[in-house]
């Protein structure tokens, strides 16, 4: 039916249409029972499973038409589905069912001297707008915790994921239909023209309450210079980890081919290592190694080269550079100081971590570093909502204001205030 609107009256109206249907469903949505909500989640996460076949079968025709367009590897796994990963996205929908209902939560309420008592309650956002890349499996997080959190939502996935995305979302739909919830609740955009972004951007004439992007750092410049509604900002994860002179060395030859290694195209990949000056003869050569031996390419600082100069030099860019590839640029700092003034200078503020097992440098790490998420002897790669226990999420906000680190339905939350009086006037 949208790609007839579409077809007939230009992607304007199919935009307007679908921001209409998005709020018109946002607030019998807003007011379901905790019940129904998870009915349709765990309806949702049968009918993955009951669908991988269909799914997988999309996802080879978006597989195909990526490869052959030369794209690469890194964008390729991140596109890539399989049985383990419908397997966990599955999971993670029951695992958002599980979780507590957040709506009409009191988070903190108090009695004034006049009688009045005041609580502060949590309530949906309203219409969500989810915009995203080469990520299929968004389709399913994002739409899941709009869900849990009383919210329609509107998904604009890339056009790389475009059919894997529509397989998911039609066993997100079938969940919706089976808990009795309106069917527009969770919508995907069904064009890959570009001008749908502009158009969800706008607001769609006041029905759209929130933007989140999830993608490049194009993507997210893009969404920043054009929203007409508040953005929760997911920028691009220049992620650090650095290795003190009081550090394990083989926890930390472990950590740092995780956090870098693990997954290479995850904005939770590290991208530049910081080694302490202390330990350049215990820390640096062994670390390396490991990198190299795990298939990374080190690019090193000036210093790093004088010590080991058969490494590919790093300029300016590299410590502004989010690879998502196996590459690593590396320097020497002063300590912990010169970590935190490295990080301070280039970090994207998404995701740092400081392997030590000196308490006190762990303390002003974890003081004076100002990103998201500062992790302690962990890899940079626990950054992500499922393994804070979350379900899942729609992104790392590196913003400062409403949301910060993983999205999850707390997040996708606001609040109001219920006063209760017994016949107060104000004189």
């Amino acid at each position: 039916m949208l790609d007839k609107v579409a077809e007939a009256n230009g992607i304007d109206a199919l935009m307007q249409e679908i921001g209409k249907s998005a709020k018109a469903a946002a607030r019998p949505l807003a007011m379901a029972p905790p019940e129904q909500k998870n009915k349709a989640l765990l309806a949702m996460a049968d009918a993955l499973e009951a669908s991988k076949d269909a799914i997988l079968a999309a996802n080879a025709v978006d597989m195909a038409a990526a490869k052959e367009a030369g794209l690469a590897a890194s964008f390729m796994d991140r596109l890539l589905l399989n049985d383990e990963r419908i397997a966990a996205m599955a999971h993670g929908l029951r695992e958002v069912a599980a979780q507590k209902d957040p709506i009409g939560e009191v988070i903190t309420e108090w009695d004034r001297p006049n009688g009045l008592h005041i609580e502060r309650v949590r309530t949906p956002l309203g219409v969500i707008g989810v915009i995203y890349e080469s990520r299929p499996n968004v389709t399913a997080d994002a739409g899941a915790l709009c869900l849990k959190a009383g919210n329609a939502v509107i998904l604009r996935g890339g056009s790389d994921s475009a059919h894997s995305s529509r397989a998911i979302h039609a066993c997100m739909v079938e969940g919706l239909k089976a808990a009795g919830l309106p069917e527009t609740a969770i919508q995907l955009v069904p064009v890959t023209d570009r001008a749908a972004v502009g158009a969800l951007l706008s607001g769609l004439g006041g029905t759209v309450d929130v933007i989140v992007p999830r993608g490049g750092k194009s993507l997210v410049a893009r969404v920043q210079a054009e929203a007409r509604v508040p953005v929760f900002s997911h920028l691009e994860g220049i992620c650090h980890v650095y290795v003190d002179a009081s550090a394990d060395l083989e926890m930390a030859k472990k950590i740092v081919v995780n956090a870098k290694m693990r997954r290479t195209g995850i904005c939770g990949s590290a991208e530049t290592l910081l080694v302490d000056s202390a330990a350049l003869g215990t820390h640096l050569q062994p670390i390396l190694e490991a990198l190299t031996e795990a298939g990374c390419e080190v690019r090193a600082s000036a210093t790093v080269l004088k010590v080991l100069p058969f490494f590919k030099p790093a300029d300016e860019e590299d410590w502004r550079t989010e690879y998502l590839d196996a590459i690593i640029s590396v320097a020497i700092v002063d300590g912990v100081g010169g970590a935190i003034n490295h990080i301070a200078h280039y970090s994207s503020n998404h995701t740092e971590a400081v392997i030590a097992e000196d308490p006190d440098v762990v303390e002003r790490f974890f003081n004076e570093v100002d990103s998201a998420i500062v992790l302690h002897n962990a890899s940079t790669q626990f950054a992500d909502g499922g393994e804070f226990g979350m379900g899942g999420e729609i992104g790392i906000a590196t913003g400062k204001m409403h949301a910060r680190g993983p999205v999850g339905v707390e997040q996708l939350t606001s609040f109001k205030y219920r006063v209760r009086g017994t016949g107060q006037i104000r004189p």
